[in-house]
């Protein structure tokens, strides 16, 4: 990825690409005070095992036409939940079953609850 792309600018451009593939319940989460990993987490529903690998296929070459670098994208072939990493933006995009399994939203946009300490 270029060195003057924000991740804003990825972001941007990853939800744009979700929407023009008609992916479903998109929810973009800030996880830049929560991992070193990446600075933003996306994520979405496919209808089908073939939407699923569609809106996965039109992510990839909407990244790289966009000049954000070439992501890597994990589960392809089956289609039930495809990881695709670019980055400063990590995106999943789920069949809804398996994404309700997971419920990643969940996980990743909680706060954790206060520890108190005994005394």
């Amino acid at each position: 990825m270029a060195e003057d792309i924000t991740p804003e600018a990825l972001l941007a451009a990853v939800l744009a690409s979700l929407d023009n593939a008609k992916a479903e319940e998109i929810v973009a989460i800030d996880v830049a005070a929560k991992t070193p990993i990446t600075d933003h987490m996306v994520v979405c529903s496919g209808r089908s095992h073939r939407h699923v690998g569609a809106i996965a296929d039109h992510l990839l070459k909407d990244l790289k036409d966009g000049g954000f670098g070439t992501a890597t994208a994990e589960g392809q072939t089956t289609c039930d939940w495809v990881l695709i990493d670019a980055g400063d933006v990590i995106v999943h995009v789920f069949r809804p079953e398996v994404r309700q399994f997971y419920n990643l939203e969940k996980m990743w946009a909680a706060d954790p609850a206060p520890v108190t300490g005994r005394g």
